[in-house]
């Protein structure tokens, strides 16, 4: 079991009254570090022992506390919250929440969604040590464990009121562990990624621009296969037409100059970097700042050489060894795709190329393209449907992570 299963899992933090609260902040801090995204329900009865505002700055997120909340409820705001999380975890869960979880009550918001949600629910129970071992608080630990509720916990030792036996909630680390275990290691589990794509636009005035035709398909396909293996992606994006995938961090940039900017930014923390984007090598040197009216038959323009965004997080991570991250290049051709491919590959010092045809990619579902690596390792991937292709290439991105762990 590893923490970095959690990344990417929507959690909802359902509170109860009861002084074992206090450790909720901590719990909180935990899931998040973990790369799970919180959102924290309170009972009244838990805002007496805690601030809705501590656990707000903690989760980042708003605090839900009411079941009619006017703001929320014109879109029907408790049942979309209902279908948000990945997981529900309910601590401390207190014996009288047990009994009414139990009874099918919603008189408040998180019974409320309890009920009306279908995501798993992992119960943290924590209460005085007689109430614990009370036959109805076992009945409804019984009823509630038939029903598919994971518990965990509780510890047993001294507790606030002076008694000393089982009933102490589970500290914010064991909590964090059980949640961790009800997920399986996907291939990319604890790794950041930061994908370039789409295509760059330089302007020449105010309504004209330098572009190409890629349309981002690749990229975002790459984004939102490496949220399914487990990664934490930022999703560096030129102009497109395609939807942000779910847990997609996106940053959405115009030129050559922003993208390397947000890329250099983002690299710094990324343990690997997938360069994508179809940048445009040249812009113009001396964009109007007013539209060019239509005079002369001709029209001249000066154009310069764009940043070399791949080359240059190559050479600068280079420098970092060995933390630097794995760097990975696209090669878009017209002829002669391997041999350019290769050539590119060992000029620019990346770890993986993924060279293809760029007049049957560009704006097309489908790629067929060769990976290249080292002095002569290559693989050919598809012709399929770009997410499918993404998910080998994101393997064999796992696999040259894994070889230089080992060489290292």
């Amino acid at each position: 079991m590893t923490l970095a299963t959690l990344a990417n899992k929507r959690i909802l933090l359902g509170m109860t009254g009861g002084i074992a609260a206090y450790k909720c902040a901590e719990l909180t801090r935990l899931l998040t570090k973990a790369g799970a995204d919180v959102r924290v329900v309170m009972t009244a009865a838990a805002t007496e022992f805690i601030t809705p505002l501590t656990m707000q700055a903690l989760s980042g997120h708003r605090v839900h506390l009411d079941l009619l909340d006017v703001d929320a409820e014109a879109g029907m705001g408790h049942i979309e919250l209902a279908r948000w999380p990945d997981l529900i975890v309910v601590a401390p869960a207190s014996a009288d929440f047990l009994a009414r979880m139990v009874g099918g009550q919603a008189g408040d918001l998180l019974t409320t969604l309890l009920l009306a949600s279908r995501a798993p629910v992992l119960l943290a129970p924590a209460m005085n040590q007689a109430m614990w071992l009370n036959q109805a608080t076992q009945d409804n630990l019984l009823q509630l464990r038939e029903r598919g509720c994971h518990i965990a916990g509780p510890a047993a030792g001294s507790q606030a009121c002076g008694d000393t036996g089982p009933g102490r909630m589970l500290e914010p680390a064991d909590i964090v562990s059980e949640c961790a275990s009800l997920y399986a290691p996907g291939l990319l589990s604890g790794l950041h990624l930061t994908i370039t794509a789409g295509p760059t636009r330089e302007a020449i005035d105010p309504v004209r621009f330098i572009s190409n035709h890629s349309s981002g398909k690749m990229g975002y396909a790459l984004a939102a296969e490496a949220v399914q293996a487990g990664a934490r992606v930022t999703l560096i994006s030129g102009p497109v037409n395609l939807p942000v995938p779910d847990r997609v961090h996106c940053i959405a940039v115009t030129t050559a100059q922003e993208m390397l900017e947000a890329s250099l930014e983002s690299t710094e923390h990324s343990d690997v970097f997938i360069g994508v984007a179809a940048v445009a090598d040249y812009r113009v040197s001396d964009a109007s700042d007013h539209k060019i009216k239509k005079s002369a038959e001709t029209l001249q323009l000066t154009l310069v050489r764009n940043p070399d965004i791949i080359g240059t997080l190559a050479q600068k991570s280079a420098a970092k060894s060995p933390q630097r991250p794995l760097i990975v290049g696209f090669a878009a051709e017209t002829q002669h795709i391997e041999q350019y491919g290769r050539e590119k590959l060992q000029r620019k010092n990346l770890d993986l190329l993924f060279a293809n045809d760029a007049t049957a990619t560009f704006n097309s579902d489908d790629i067929c393209a060769t990976a290249l690596w080292d002095e002569d390792g290559s693989q050919t991937l598809g012709p399929a449907n770009k997410n499918l292709v993404a998910r080998q290439m994101l393997a064999l991105i796992a696999e040259r992570i894994r070889a230089r762990q080992t060489d290292a």
